[in-house]
């Protein structure tokens, strides 16, 4: 989890250029902030250390490869304890289907980002699940549509 950083307007655009394009390189990078290299090369090893930037990633198509069925899946625990809670989330995030776990306020616990290849395979992702002791309730939506919307951007 990221510390409580302060961020100038230097930061505020490495973080916006870097969530655009994570592949820049630093010398372009320096150049669209406005910066020299070796100042841009240190602000974004404070932003890495500090846990704002927390990693570069590839977007990839579930369909493209072969996982054009996206679900949200509604999981809600037997007992929302601490206990159940660990492994339940590193179960669920080993799952090749899981896009994104999410642990929510509300009537259920957990809100689940799967991409199946089918219907099939969705089933057997949900009967999985409520084989799980520590599961109560298994609600399923299915995705029809995603869009991305804009960068993270720090409030102020």
């Amino acid at each position: 989890m990221a510390q409580n950083v302060i961020l100038d307007s230097v930061d505020r655009a490495l973080i916006d250029e870097l969530q655009k394009d994570g592949r820049l390189s630093n010398k372009v990078l320096a150049q669209r902030v406005g910066v020299a290299p070796s100042t841009c090369l240190a602000r974004t090893q404070r932003l890495q250390n500090a846990g704002v930037i927390r990693g570069y990633h590839a977007e990839i198509d579930p369909a493209a490869v072969g996982r054009g069925l996206q679900a949200m899946l509604m999981v809600r625990l037997t007992t929302h304890s601490r206990p159940l809670l660990g492994p339940f989330v590193e179960w669920v995030r080993r799952l090749p289907q899981t896009r994104a776990v999410h642990h929510v306020s509300g009537p259920d616990d957990f809100l689940i980002h799967v991409a199946c290849a089918d219907t099939d395979e969705l089933q057997r992702l949900v009967l999985d699940l409520t084989a799980r002791g520590e599961v109560g309730r298994v609600q399923t939506d299915l995705v029809f549509s995603s869009w991305t919307c804009g960068p993270v951007t720090p409030p102020g």
